[in-house]
């Protein structure tokens, strides 16, 4: 069943399952602290707290025993070695931080800067060229 459909992005907080509120908010801090010089908005995209600037940057997400910030596949694949070194599971597009390990505050800062300097220069693809090639977007 999917999730209620929430109003904005402090509903979506408020509704946090307890294990999950310190990992999100830190992930929300990290965000914002970054977003709002470099004048992106926090807003709700497909029931989660993205960034944007006209469209997603970045978004956090959250799941049942693990929270994640996802990124553009492209952008975020020359991280992928990265973020499993610092003993972090790298799928498509996101970093995924189980509730038993630390934010990686350092890490997830370092993203984050670097996708608006993506995202300055032209770079707002969400996938990668062909991904979907023969294959229906439902």
């Amino acid at each position: 069943m999917p999730a209620p459909k929430r109003k904005n992005v402090d509903d979506f907080m408020a509704n946090l399952q307890a294990e999950a509120v310190p990992h999100v908010q830190r992930l929300r801090e990290l965000s914002l602290a970054a977003a709002t010089p470099a004048g992106l908005a926090e807003e709700l995209k497909w029931n989660f707290p993205a960034y944007t600037d006209k469209v997603m940057v970045w978004t956090l997400q959250c799941f049942k025993h693990h929270c994640s910030i996802r990124f553009p596949v492209p952008f975020f694949t020359q991280y992928r070695d990265e973020a499993a070194a610092a003993g972090y599971e790298a799928i498509d597009g996101a970093l995924k931080i189980r509730w038993d390990q630390p934010v990686p505050e350092a890490l997830v800062s370092k993203l984050i800067e670097a996708r608006i300097a993506d995202f300055r220069a032209g770079n707002t693809a969400w996938s990668e060229p062909g991904q979907y090639a023969g294959k229906k977007k439902k």
